[in-house]
């Protein structure tokens, strides 16, 4: 990838990149949905990424061609403004939080490429996000701070985008370690580098199938959950544990219409549900992975999915059945949809010295079952952002 950025680079601005950056996807192994609940998560960095080539301009414009999609954009720093072409969005909303909170940046030409595939819940826009403020930080010289970073890329999608992510995405992208999980708190933003356990791998499984974050039910179940938050009395569900979740669920049970008496509908109830047991889920997988236990790892996968295909209703026909094909193979010992849902990638725990098998055979059940074509590929745990000097 290195190499053909560089000689794209050349072919469209006859000269030679000053910097080439690059920021990874992910994949998030659990703790679904519970970032902008001020929860935990455990994602990993892929090894596939958005990587950009690029030199400073003497002026503040960038300009930028995306190899991938063989589309060119700029845009005047002093003047942002939004518009039509969504890919480009990503990054003008990057350079506008970077410029609000006081960075002064300087302009760039570059182009653009990656093989983070594009809507299926592996982050593809937050290592966009990523990348170009590795791109600005290149040219325009300020230090690299990853979880600042991470928070602007978030709020770039918060306010330029319209879409209320957490930050867990950004965060994995711009500070992941290589052959580690990512153990993130969202409300604090500590973090801790969790190493994989060595007897498996990691399996991420494309459905074909994709959704749009804007135009899906994304910021209705964020809602749903401010709504039972606002229900329990705390900032978060995070601050909700499962014993008093439960003890609060028994008695809406023992009444469910009494909806003046309890204030919560049943759809809010069932986000919250998801939300308060995927949090604990995420504890016990960062136990689980410093013991080495794979198999309560993978018992935790499956329990997560069910909650998310049950609870926060957000897997689709696709993603139910490449999981279940998954979970049914011998080698396996979890698997569960992966990302906000409504489409997209699975991910599995299998043993490594079947990863192929496993793909072929996952594969081979998926298109018969669904009539689709499945991208199965087995990741390592990639390094953070990072800037290469030509």
């Amino acid at each position: 990838m290195l190499t053909r950025i560089q000689i794209a680079f050349h072919s469209i601005f006859r000269a030679n990149p000053d910097f080439v950056v690059r920021a990874p996807g992910r994949v998030n192994l659990i703790g679904e949905h519970t970032d902008y609940n001020d929860g935990f998560v455990l994602p990993m960095a892929i090894d596939r990424a958005i990587w950009i080539a690029l030199r400073p301009r003497a002026d503040r414009r960038v300009l930028v061609h995306s190899l991938d999609l063989n589309l060119s954009a700029a845009f005047d720093l002093d003047s942002l403004a939004p518009d039509k072409e969504r890919w480009v969005e990503y990054m003008k909303g990057v350079a506008n939080e970077l410029q609000v909170t006081g960075y002064k940046l300087r302009g760039w030409e570059g182009a653009l490429t990656g093989d983070v595939p594009r809507g299926g819940g592996l982050s593809s826009s937050a290592a966009l996000e990523v990348a170009t403020a590795r791109a600005f930080a290149s040219v325009s010289g300020f230090g690299w701070d990853g979880m600042r970073i991470a928070r602007m890329g978030q709020q770039a999608e918060n306010n330029w985008l319209g879409v209320k992510t957490g930050i867990m995405d950004q965060a994995v992208s711009a500070g992941a370690k290589k052959g580690h999980a990512f153990f993130l708190d969202c409300r604090s933003l500590e973090y801790q580098q969790i190493p994989l356990p060595k007897e498996i791998a990691v399996a991420v499984m494309d459905t074909s199938t994709r959704r749009g974050l804007v135009d899906s039910a994304y910021n209705a179940r964020r809602n749903q959950c401010e709504r039972a938050a606002r229900f329990f009395g705390v900032k978060a569900l995070r601050d909700v544990s499962v014993d008093e979740f439960e003890a609060r669920y028994e008695k809406h049970r023992a009444n469910p219409f009494d909806v003046l008496n309890e204030g919560l509908d049943e759809f809010s109830w069932k986000r919250a549900k998801h939300i308060v047991t995927e949090n604990a889920r995420v504890l016990k997988a960062v136990d689980a992975m410093r013991a080495d236990d794979v198999v309560t790892l993978g018992k935790l996968f499956n329990e997560s999915h069910a909650s998310l295909r049950d609870d926060f209703e957000v897997t689709n026909d696709e993603l139910n059945w490449i999981v279940e094909a998954a979970q049914a193979r011998p080698e396996c010992f979890g698997a569960r949809m992966t990302g906000a849902g409504f489409g997209g990638c699975a991910v599995a725990l299998v043993r490594k010295d079947f990863a192929e098998a496993f793909a072929q055979a996952v594969s081979a059940e998926y298109r018969a079952k669904s009539g689709k074509g499945a991208a199965i590929f087995v990741s390592e745990a990639g390094e953070g952002a990072s800037v290469i000097e030509m």
